[in-house]
């Protein structure tokens, strides 16, 4: 069988990502720029420096991945296109204003070059991130149910294989606030720096003698897969007013309240996720999003993973990059026009594909 090369391009929040791969699973080239730093001054993402960076990061990242991919044409890119059969673009969920940057592009590219276009859900692509860099003998047995955690989503997603298609069904998500929210909230709330996942676990690894802080485990225990973690953002709030009011506030108590809020989120990820995985009689269990390279959930996961096979993927892959959108244009992507693809920020999960 001839091999198939992608393109592919995601820019649905703050990093600017193309990729090469070939059939599904191999990475022949990645380049990744992210606006984090920017973000880190204002403790947060604000879509229209997002965007900016977006725009101003595209052209060069499109360059370096090319470069990558054909190093003998550096000097002429065009021919290093010519080599790829086909483009694929994140066309949501995401900000709206970061989703433009890479559909036009991508759309530009599909139009100068005639090479067909497959417009990817986000999600899917965190999903088949567990794909890439594998053999077929080692992809992930079906049914299985994945868990995607991230600073805009926490979801559960079973998926299938029926008549030589992959099936995704969702299966709940957050009410409120995702995990990776949560952590930047509560991160906020105890003076750390953005993002505030790697802040929590960074200060979490200094705990020696814990405080006995106990914070609530929001619908961890309801025989539902939905999740709620703004309760446990407000249980934060009220309980460093208290320490301050009380003059207890120093380091010590703070990396105390710290290793709690990481065991607080990461308990109800786990027990969601296993609790999901027995009902659906899953397989496997698959991992996705930025929340998940955090090492005491991965931790949790495999120790607390009964029967089920658990599927990781590497921390540069569990982040958003275009490896993944990639593999999912290649699994279970469809070529659309495109004239007809436009970018949507409320995309859900709610698709059936060719493998």
């Amino acid at each position: 069988m001839r091999k198939r090369i992608i393109l592919a391009i995601e820019t649905s929040c703050d990093e600017t990502a193309a990729a090469v791969i070939e059939n599904g699973t191999k990475i022949l080239a990645s380049a990744v720029a992210s606006s984090q730093e920017l973000h880190k001054k204002t403790g947060g993402i604000i879509p229209e420096t997002a965007a900016r960076e977006q725009l101003r990061c595209m052209i060069p990242i499109l360059r370096e991945t090319l470069i990558q991919f054909c190093p003998e044409n550096k000097n002429n890119l065009p021919k290093s296109l010519e080599k790829i059969d086909a483009l694929a673009v994140t066309y949501g969920p995401g900000l709206i204003g970061s989703l433009l940057i890479g559909v036009e592009t991508a759309k530009s590219l599909s139009y100068i070059t005639k090479k067909p276009l497959i417009a990817i859900n986000h999600l899917h692509g965190h999903i088949l991130a567990n794909w890439l860099e594998k053999k077929p003998h080692q992809f992930p047995s079906l049914p299985g149910v994945a868990l995607i955690a991230s600073g805009g989503h926490t979801e559960l997603v079973l998926t299938q294989k029926k008549d030589n298609q992959l099936v995704f069904q969702w299966l709940g998500g957050t009410r409120d606030d995702a995990a990776g929210e949560c952590f930047d909230k509560c991160a906020r709330v105890l003076d750390m720096s953005y993002p505030g996942g790697p802040a929590i676990a960074k200060a979490s690894e200094k705990v020696k003698d814990k405080e006995q802080f106990s914070l609530p485990r929001p619908m961890i225990h309801q025989k539902n897969l939905d999740f709620s973690f703004s309760g446990l953002k407000t249980a934060v709030v009220y309980k460093v007013r208290q320490l301050k009011k009380n003059k207890q506030w120093q380091q010590k108590t703070k990396n105390n309240l710290a290793w709690e809020i990481q065991e607080a989120i990461s308990d109800v990820l786990v027990e969601k996720t296993i609790w999901a995985a027995r009902k659906y009689q899953a397989k496997s269990i698959l991992l996705g999003g930025g929340v998940t390279a955090n090492q005491v959930l991965r931790e949790k996961l495999k120790e607390k993973r009964q029967q089920f096979d658990l599927f990781i993927p590497p921390i540069k892959l569990c982040v958003d990059n275009a490896a993944m959108i990639g593999a999912a244009a290649y699994f279970i992507g469809q070529t659309t026009p495109w004239q007809e693809i436009k970018a949507e920020p409320g995309l859900k999960i709610l698709h059936t594909a060719e493998v």
